[in-house]
């Protein structure tokens, strides 16, 4: 009997490719915002987005990716389904994650990128903290 369960980087690679297909769909610049917001370089978001890498998905970013990529509900329960069969156990946390809305703010354009982008992780940084401290962070 054949086991129906696939192979570990099989199970990555089938929520990546949803995740990957997801961002392709977006307006550009989806990559640079989401790595902002898990305050991390913008190779770290092609690692966890790429079919291509093995590298797993850590659970606790499940929230920040559904909410920064702006996941429909149907795209959300296809990705957290073939989550789970390549991480079962593991979903726990981003299934009960408090829901997020988005909140737009006018920040002062540096001229630098590197400013930028520092700006914006910081902000990102101080919301994560603050939220943390409610206890309500998910």
């Amino acid at each position: 009997m054949v086991d129906p369960t696939p192979e570990p980087e099989e199970a990555i690679r089938a929520y990546k490719t949803i995740l990957s297909q997801v961002i392709d769909q977006r307006p550009s610049g989806m990559r640079q915002r989401l790595a902002d917001a898990l305050g991390k370089h913008r190779s770290f978001v092609t690692q966890i987005s790429s079919p291509a890498y093995s590298i797993p998905i850590p659970s606790k970013h499940l929230p920040a990716i559904f909410s920064v990529c702006h996941f429909s509900q149907p795209e959300r329960d296809q990705f957290l389904a073939a989550y789970h069969q390549a991480h079962p156990g593991k979903i726990s946390a981003a299934a009960g994650a408090r829901k997020t809305r988005h909140v737009s703010l006018i920040v002062p354009d540096f001229g630098d990128d590197r400013q930028n982008a520092a700006l914006d992780r910081a902000i990102n940084e101080f919301i994560q903290k603050v939220t943390s401290i409610t206890g309500k962070n998910g």
